[in-house]
């Protein structure tokens, strides 16, 4: 078996050297040749002179420990946004799987051995498409009260010991963080050119990695969660504050209309247009109900608030930037017969997910406060969870 351990990053220095230390660390299973890809998403930092160093370290470790043999490679692609970089890793990568760490994902010893026995245990039939891996999170700083409810929104996921598919009528789909794929799977089913293309400097908007494996489901593709490979998504104290929580639910929720209605035919797009509206403005009334002494103090609750305000907002917001890029959204159609997705399973309410031209809210026109962002960064996805 051939693996890759791709990491798409930006302005990755100081987070890089942790996440390449425990892949320095990784014993892998024989039989198998791997390689490890550094995708640098056109950073303005020393992520270069970085990784040079450590493709200097693991060949001398090579020397040392054939046991521990392992190829750094560094790619660059220019064009911003986390699927760009997940694209050209998918494209120049070696391996029959490739895995996907964030660079502030911290991978367990045996992430690369657990994720090799996970294909040859479970996929006997060659139908898994991608295996999500179990992340638990580490905190610069405690989170606020009530993190609990939005924790999987930044890519903490923690399902249990026990291995589990997810069901595509049930609608949940994991993060992109730890994310083992198979690259066939990806090459047969993806469009090479996403909607969603990932947080930017001028744009929160993510969900793209949510985009694409419902791609992979629409093939038929199993996508799994595989409790033993483990990883530590490491949170910075910046991405607990209002600053960043506010902007980055506002993102999540203008992408709902996109993620919804790929899982719907087109032909029945306005009726779940509709049914959602009446969905997403009830939430809206409870929450604003349930908090109403608390909205404008609490973070949890404004970014709730602000998630099911945008995810409401969303169908007028993305279709008429849709139409005025000239856009539409991927069909069912072909990739429904061989799916194993049911067209009466795709317009459930409790649908629950949660990545022509990437959208982007520079594009949008909504308004400046719309465009606040921290510095780009393809790291929080939205969780598997983002709520439909």
């Amino acid at each position: 078996m051939r693996f890759t351990v791709a990491i798409p990053t930006y302005n990755g220095a100081l987070r890089l050297p942790r996440v390449l230390d425990a892949l320095g660390r990784q014993r892998v299973p024989p039989g198998v040749s791997w390689e490890i890809i550094v995708v640098d998403n056109n950073s303005t930092d020393e992520t270069a002179a970085v990784v040079a160093q450590y493709q200097a370290k693991f060949q001398a470790n090579c020397q040392n420990d054939p046991a521990i043999a392992v190829a750094l490679r560094y790619v660059m692609e220019l064009r911003q946004g986390a699927a760009y970089g997940r694209q050209r890793a998918i494209a120049v990568a070696l391996g029959d799987w490739v895995g996907f760490l964030d660079d502030d994902n911290v991978p367990d010893d045996d992430w690369v051995a657990a994720a090799v026995a996970f294909v040859r245990d479970r996929d006997r039939g060659g139908t898994v498409g991608a295996i999500a891996s179990q992340i638990r999170g580490w905190y610069e700083v405690p989170p606020p009260p009530g993190f609990e409810r939005i924790k999987a929104f930044l890519a903490i996921q923690e399902r249990g010991d026990e291995p589990k598919r997810f069901d595509p009528a049930q609608g949940l789909l994991p993060p992109s963080a730890g994310l083992v794929v198979r690259r066939r799977a990806w090459i047969e089913s993806v469009p090479e050119q996403l909607i969603l293309g990932g947080r930017t400097a001028t744009s929160m908007l993510t969900s793209e990695d949510l985009e694409t494996l419902i791609y992979l489901q629409r093939r038929g593709w199993e996508i799994w969660y595989g409790p033993s490979l483990k990883i530590e998504h490491r949170i910075s104290k910046n991405r607990l504050t209002r600053e960043y929580l506010i902007p980055f639910f506002r993102g999540i929720g203008l992408t709902k209309y996109v993620i919804r209605m790929l899982r719907v035919p087109r032909s029945r797009r306005w009726l779940w247009v509709l049914l959602y509206g009446l969905s997403d403005l009830r939430r809206l009334i409870i929450h604003s109900w349930r908090y109403r002494r608390s909205l404008g103090r609490d973070v949890v609750a404004d970014g709730e608030w602000m998630l099911y305000w945008s995810s409401f907002m969303s169908p007028w917001v993305m279709g008429r930037h849709l139409r005025k890029q000239g856009q539409i959204l991927h069909d069912l159609s072909d990739s429904m017969k061989n799916s194993c997705v049911k067209g009466s399973d795709l317009g459930a309410l409790n649908l629950e997910v949660g990545n022509a031209k990437n959208l982007d809210l520079k594009d949008l026109n909504l308004g400046s406060n719309l465009n606040n962002s921290t510095p780009h960064d393809s790291r929080d996805r939205g969780g598997p969870e983002a709520h439909g």
